[in-house]
């Protein structure tokens, strides 16, 4: 079957772009990874950690917002690097991004044969993570509309699951429903609700910025959204809050519920809640729920890791071979790379899996923060650029509150939060060196791509009045335009 390099079709509608953003922000992060989270920090401090990154990702997607609205493109912040500071920074940005998204996809395949365990114990966990696989690649060859549609109701499962679990957990602590009043007494058992102290609440900071990862999703699907200036700002304000009030919703039933001290990451809190709630069969039901979510985080993966990668091949920082689409507008290299590193990435540790998973959400973590570092600077520059160029800002359809504080505010947490990661790792005892470089691998990955870029190609940092703030979505159709008619012209000639 021949190619068509067609180009990225705009197809997605607001429904599609909350959904995306929804489905890859509640996933394995609330429904398994958070009992470890509670376990580590008590519910105390799990819902302070939680709270503290989501007025952080507040600013960050409302920055993120403003750019993506002005300029809807899938290369997203790592195009607005490349544009508004200097192209080495877009270009680590991007394949930083890419590798965050790989990573994850993998981390999901692992918390999926985790899942599958509950019904099947002695059937190993890579035949389920392979079988995953399988299908998270198979939706991505689909369409970005029926990938935003998949998406879509896959979402929606979540979202009614959350609100039903929910509504049974506060029914359990009230007494209604599971016997005897709960009430709130868990919460302060063996020392809680703040379990460990600051060191623990510290620790735990990646976990809760994993969890909210993908909310800046929106950015990376304006490429293909049908009407960018009205969809993006409407997904903003309604995912936000939806998903701060989910998570925070679910930390306190949880540690109401099950006590932090039994919490992990083995088995599904929602599940222990629904036995405990006496609802057997559901305990089952909501292991299908959770394993649907699974592969809906993993579709929104390999879709982000896709399109950043077809983009950085658009704007000659990624072989060009990757910004070849087939006639639906799906980047198929791009995706068959990303499937191959996500599939290596699982298997170097497959024999270990609870340890491997762990291990994946610190490093995937780490990289999503070292983006979220370039939405602040990339905002903060382009507003700068903006009013230096004394263009006026009620010209912009969507303007994120609060600025300079917001974005300098989301700067100063990503990076004290980058920094610190590794105090966990320090005891009397000695250094977990092995928790330390999980901690901190991406940050050398990070620089020697910058670093690497930059000797190369000897980039700088754009001056203010040579910021390229010319993008218009007409710039970005008629160059697809030109593309596909000088593709044509060459298939013509062949």
């Amino acid at each position: 079957m021949s190619e068509q390099n067609s180009g990225l079709k705009r197809s997605l509608k607001a429904r599609h772009l909350n959904m995306i953003a929804l489905g890859g922000s509640i996933g394995t992060g609330i429904f398994l990874a958070m009992g470890d989270t509670i376990h580590q920090a008590g519910p105390g401090g799990a819902l302070a950690a939680y709270g503290l990154i989501g007025i952080m990702v507040y600013f960050l997607i409302t920055s993120l917002g403003e750019m993506a609205t002005y300029m809807p493109i899938s290369g997203s912040f790592s195009t607005y690097a490349d544009k508004f500071i200097d192209p080495a920074l877009g270009f680590s940005l991007g394949w930083n991004y890419w590798y965050n998204w790989a990573i994850t996809i993998a981390a999901e395949m692992v918390a999926g044969s985790l899942i599958m365990k509950y019904w099947f114990p002695h059937v190993p966990g890579i035949f389920w993570s392979m079988l995953f696989l399988v299908i998270i690649v198979g939706l991505n060859v689909l369409s970005s509309k029926a990938y935003g549609e998949s998406e879509f109701w896959f979402a929606g499962i979540k979202v009614v699951t959350v609100i039903v679990f929910l509504v049974i957990g506060v029914l359990m602590i009230l007494g209604i429903m599971g016997g005897k009043s709960i009430g709130f007494h868990n919460y302060f058992i063996a020392g809680g609700p703040f379990n460990g102290g600051f060191k623990s609440l510290f620790a735990i900071f990646l976990i809760a910025g994993f969890s909210f990862q993908g909310t800046e999703l929106i950015g990376v699907a304006a490429g293909e959204s049908e009407n960018p200036e009205k969809t993006i700002p409407k997904a903003i304000h309604s995912i936000f809050w939806r998903i701060l009030i989910f998570y925070l919703g679910t930390i306190i039933v949880i540690g109401a519920i099950i006590p932090f001290t039994t919490a992990g990451v083995k088995t599904s809190p929602f599940t222990m809640v629904f036995e405990r709630a006496g609802i057997a069969g559901a305990a089952s039901i909501m292991n299908a729920i959770i394993l649907t979510s699974v592969l809906s985080a993993g579709n929104s993966g390999m879709y982000a890791s896709s399109r950043m990668l077809y983009s950085m091949a658009k704007e000659g920082m990624a072989p060009k071979l990757f910004s070849k689409t087939n006639n639906r507008g799906v980047p198929i290299n791009a995706l068959i790379l990303t499937t191959i590193i996500a599939s290596l990435c699982f298997l170097t540790g497959f024999y270990a899996e609870s340890t491997v998973y762990v291990w994946l959400v610190a490093a995937s973590g780490l990289a999503g923060f070292i983006a979220w570092v370039g939405i602040a600077i990339c905002h903060y520059r382009f507003r700068k650029a903006f009013i230096y160029q004394n263009k006026d800002l009620n010209s912009l359809k969507y303007k994120a509150i609060l600025y300079p504080f917001g974005p300098i505010l989301a700067l100063i947490m990503c990076v004290v939060i980058i920094l610190g990661q590794g105090y966990s790792c320090i005891t009397p005892n000695g250094i977990d060196w092995q928790g330390l470089i999980a901690s901190y691998i991406g940050i050398p990955l990070f620089f020697a791509l910058y670093i690497g870029y930059k000797i190369k190609h000897h980039t700088k940092v754009i001056p203010l009045d040579e910021v390229d703030l010319s993008f218009t979505e007409a710039t970005q159709d008629n160059s697809e335009e030109m593309e596909t008619n000088l593709n044509l012209k060459e298939s013509s000639n062949i």
